[in-house]
């Protein structure tokens, strides 16, 4: 038996389905991130009293700003030998006050101003 090879042309080659074209893909793009709005505060206010008051005794103040009234005193905080420290946050406009020992005696002489955002030392005389 002989064998037969049937020699194909490529004329006749079977044709692969031609390939259709479509349009190049378009590239995805994160959609733009907003920045979250940013609300900025005023910076804050700080009161400093030098004074030493004798052991447990504790400074207040007392005044017009935010979280400050004239009828009931905030704490102040004892940060070192004869230095109270208080934060006055998101004032806008000047912050008046006094200092008081145990929130009951008030310091002599005028009321103290500061500006918002600034720093204020004082020296209360009782």
């Amino acid at each position: 038996m002989k064998k037969t090879t049937k020699n194909i042309s490529p004329a006749k080659a079977p044709k692969a389905p031609a390939k259709k074209m479509t349009a190049p893909a378009k590239k995805m793009t994160a959609p733009a991130k907003k920045k979250p709005a940013v609300t900025t505060e005023p910076p804050a206010t700080f009161i400093s009293a030098k004074i030493d008051i004798g052991f447990g005794n504790h400074l207040y103040v007392r005044g017009t700003g935010p979280g400050l009234n004239w009828d009931h005193g905030l704490a102040m905080d004892c940060v070192g030998a004869g230095l109270w420290t208080s934060t006055v946050k998101n004032a806008t406009a000047p912050v008046t006050f006094k200092v008081l020992v145990n929130d009951l005696t008030w310091c002599e002489g005028n009321d103290y101003v500061v500006e918002p955002g600034q720093s204020i030392t004082v020296i209360p005389v009782f």
